[in-house]
C-alpha cells in the first residue's frame, strides 16, 4: 500500500530556463498525475505482477481529483482509502523541463496532501506486506510536533509497524534545514529507506558530491551507515543518476551503476526516482539479494527517462526481466 502524495504534473517543456526578468517559450505541454504515491503505485500495477496494489490520500471533490481517481480504478488499484475533501482543490505541480534534458524545476500547490493527517490512517487495515508513506515534507498534517515522538509521522510510522506493516518512506527534494528535524525522528519505524543523494545528504549534514559535482561513495555509504545508525530497521537505499547504493542492518553494502542511456534518449527525468522506488520496493518484497535489487530498481528507472510523464514510460515485469537478462551488469562496483 502507499498513502501520501497525489498530485497533477503540468510539464512545460521550455527552450531554457530563463534568467529573472526574462522570458522563455514553452516548446510543447503535457499533463499526468504524479505524487509519491500514484508513481509507485502505478508503477508496481503496469508491471503486471499480480500483487494487490492498495492506495491512500486526500484529493479535492474537482476535475483533477476525478482524473486521479479515474486513472486508480483504470490500474486496478484498491481506492477504498481515498477520501475526496469537499470543497478541496487537488494538489498540482507545474515542471518546467528544458528540452535539452537538463535538471527540471517544480511549482508546487500542495492543496489536499496538506490535509492528509494521523486520523486518515487508523482505519487503514488492507492486506499489504508493505506500506509506502511519502513524500514526507510535502505532507503539512503529519509534520506537526508530538510530544513523544517528536513529529506526528514518526507516531503514524510506528502505529503502522504495530499492524504489522513493513514501513518504506520517501522524502521530496528541496532547499530547506528541515530534513533533520522531520526525517530523522521517523527513522526508528522505518523499514525502508529509499532516498536521493542530495535528501541523504540534507539528512546526514553533509554534501554527497565533491566540489567537482563527482559523486562521492564514500560519503554516500558514511550517509547510508548514519541513516541506519539512527534507526532504520532493515534497509537504506540511496539512489544518484549515476547508480544507487544500499546498506542492511547486516552490514552487507552494494553500489551498483546506472544503465548506460544516449542523451537523446531521455525525455524526462521527471518521475525517475519514484520509478527506481517502485522498482526496489517489488525486489525487496520478493526478498531480491541486494545486488539483484539495485539492477531491477536501476532497470526500472530507466524505463521510465525515455517519456515525459511520471509513468508513462512504466515497464511490465516481463519487460524488465528481459532487459535484465540481456544486458551484463557489473557483480558489485565497489
Amino acid at each position: 500500500m502507499s498513502m501520501g502524495t497525489w498530485l497533477v504534473d503540468m510539464v512545460k517543456f521550455i527552450a531554457r530556463y530563463p534568467l529573472p526578468g526574462n522570458l522563455t517559450t514553452i516548446e510543447k505541454e503535457e499533463i499526468g498525475l504524479g505524487g509519491c504515491s500514484h508513481n509507485v503505485l502505478v508503477d508496481l500495477a503496469k508491471m503486471k505482477t499480480g500483487l494487490p496494489l492498495y492506495a491512500g490520500g486526500c484529493i479535492g471533490d474537482d476535475a483533477n481529483g476525478d482524473y486521479i481517481i479515474r486513472e486508480i480504478t483504470a490500474n486496478n488499484i484498491d481506492a477504498s482509502n481515498m477520501l475526496r475533501i469537499e470543497g478541496g482543490v487537488t494538489s498540482y505541480t507545474y515542471v518546467m523541463a528544458p528540452v535539452d534534458g537538463s535538471s527540471r524545476t517544480f511549482f508546487h500547490y500542495k492543496g489536499t496532501n496538506a490535509l492528509l493527517n494521523a486520523s486518515h490512517f487508523e482505519p487503514v487495515n488492507v492486506p499489504a506486506k508493505i506500506f509506502h508513506l511519502g513524500y514526507l515534507l510535502l505532507l503539512d498534517g503529519l509534520e506537526v510536533e508530538d510530544a513523544n515522538y517528536k513529529i506526528v509521522a514518526a507516531k503514524i510510522l510506528h502505529k503502522l509497524q504495530q499492524k504489522g506493516y513493513l514501513t518504506s518512506v520517501d522524502v521530496v527534494s528541496e532547499e530547506s534545514d528541515r530534513f533533520r528535524r522531520i526525517i530523522l525522528p521517523c527513522l526508528r519505524y522505518v523499514n525502508y529507506l529509499i532516498i536521493n543523494e542530495v535528501e541523504a545528504g540534507a539528512c546526514f549534514g553533509d554534501s554527497m558530491r565533491g566540489q567537482d559535482g563527482k559523486i562521492r561513495i564514500d560519503n554516500i555509504a558514511q550517509a547510508a551507515g548514519f541513516l541506519l545508525d539512527q534507526g532504520v530497521n532493515d534497509v537504506c537505499v540511496i539512489h544518484f543518476p549515476e547508480g544507487a547504493y544500499a546498506r542492511n542492518k547486516k552490514g552487507e553494502t552494494v553500489f551498483v551503476p546506472s544503465i548506460p542511456l544516449k542523451g537523446d534518449a531521455i525525455v524526462s527525468t521527471v518521475g525517475a526516482g519514484d520509478a527506481f522506488c517502485a522498482g526496489m520496493l517489488y525486489a525487496l518484497h520478493e526478498q531480491m539479494p541486494l545486488h539483484d535489487a539495485l539492477v531491477f530498481a536501476n532497470a526500472s528507472a530507466r524505463f521510465n527517462l525515455r517519456h515525459a510523464t511520471c509513468t508513462g514510460g512504466a515497464p511490465t515485469l516481463k519487460e524488465i526481466e528481459e532487459f535484465i537478462k540481456n544486458y551484463d551488469y557489473p557483480q558489485n562496483d565497489l
